[in-house]
């Protein structure tokens, strides 16, 4: 195992933080896998995860079992990590700026497409690399004017070449979910098997470039750019990212930990990263559905939430998720589910006010459109 450190801009006099990352087999040799965790620096179960992951990978790596590259980044935000407010951590925004640390990463297609249309040729694979090339060339450009601006830099700069990228992260109360591109369902399909999620969200375009499609999405961008172009050159689909939501917040234990890490074991075996053979694949628990189809509960006033139907319930229309009661007018109203769905994320807060959203469904119909992530 090396271990890499990667200074951040100076904020202040006197202070600098840096990324820390482990990186274990041999660059150049098979895949390449970034993962990373905590990105929200208070979404804790992926630290965890990633802990175990360095145990599991050590081992392996001494018994020369890592056919690839694979970088872990436990702490993926040292600056949320510091932003505490009133004993309590403030990990989503970045206090200076008020943005969200997983939002507003470069968008690296149009730059790329310049930089190589004109270089493509019949060969996949060198299309590839020479698109990473010029993706690593573009960021090397960059010149960050904040501390929140070099973080996302070193970060987008470790991954933007990896042939798998894993975002952990964890949603306020829920069961265990993930994001990935519409293009990437047939990549995902089996790592969603391994880690036996309940949802599986698809989408293009969620909107404000997330981390995840910041490195995925320019694959089908220049895809579609180069058809627009009339190039005949393959672009591949090099980049399955994928952000996996570990449940809820408070979801923090050992036995969840080694299990997901688990899960990402055997996927990695499966892809060949790592040597020996994966388990047979488990059961889909749910077919993918568009991120565009997900149902946003919310409250219809303020009072005490009462949940009826817990993260990972399969609920039909018409089905009641909760209560919202208000103790002052004696009014008790019923949240219930317009299209039905997998119940994959609920609000931890007890207490609603009016409008908040209580709970998320998947459905199987798209019917939303613009930005599809909340803030």
């Amino acid at each position: 195992m090396q271990t890499r450190h990667h200074p951040l801009l100076s904020p202040s006099l006197g202070s600098q933080r840096s990324l820390v990352s482990f990186h274990f087999g041999q660059p150049g040799h098979g895949e390449k896998v970034h993962i990373q965790a905590s990105l929200h620096a208070d979404e804790l179960p992926g630290m965890l995860v990633a802990w175990h992951l360095k145990q599991r990978l050590l081992q392996l790596e001494s018994e020369g079992a890592i056919l690839g590259e694979i970088a872990v980044l436990p702490v993926a935000n040292p600056i949320g990590l510091n932003q505490n407010l009133s004993s309590r951590l403030q990990g989503r925004f970045e206090l200076m700026s008020g943005q969200n640390f997983n939002r507003h990463y470069l968008a690296l297609a149009e730059p790329v497409s310049a930089a190589v249309f004109g270089k493509l040729g019949g060969d996949a694979k060198a299309n590839t690399r020479l698109i990473r090339a010029a993706m690593k060339a573009e960021l090397a450009r960059y010149q960050a004017q904040s501390e929140l601006q070099s973080l996302r830099h070193a970060l987008h700069s470790l991954a933007c070449d990896a042939d798998i990228m894993l975002d952990l992260h964890c949603d306020s109360r829920a069961d265990i979910h993930l994001y990935t591109g519409t293009p990437l369902w047939e990549q995902c399909e089996p790592l969603a098997r391994y880690l036996g999620v309940c949802a599986s969200l698809l989408a293009e375009d969620s909107g404000d470039y997330p981390f995840d499609e910041a490195c995925s999405q320019p694959w089908w961008q220049l895809r579609d750019l180069a058809a627009k172009a009339g190039l005949s050159a393959p672009i591949e689909m090099a980049c399955l990212a994928v952000t996996i939501e570990l449940r809820g917040e408070n979801d923090v234990n050992h036995e969840y930990a080694a299990r997901d890490a688990d899960g990402i074991i055997h996927f990695l075996q499966h892809r060949g990263v790592i040597a020996g053979g994966a388990p047979r694949l488990p059961p889909l628990r749910h077919p993918a559905t568009p991120l565009a189809g997900s149902e946003d509960l919310l409250a219809p006033h303020a009072g005490v939430v009462v949940y009826h139907a817990e993260p990972g319930s399969q609920l039909a229309p018409g089905d009641l998720v909760a209560d919202v009661i208000d103790p002052l007018r004696d009014i008790s109203s019923q949240v219930r589910t317009q299209r039905g769905g997998v119940l994959y994320a609920t609000s931890d807060r007890p207490y609603a006010t009016a409008g908040l959203g209580i709970a998320r469904v998947a459905g199987s119909t798209a019917f939303k459109q613009g930005k599809l992530l909340t803030a």
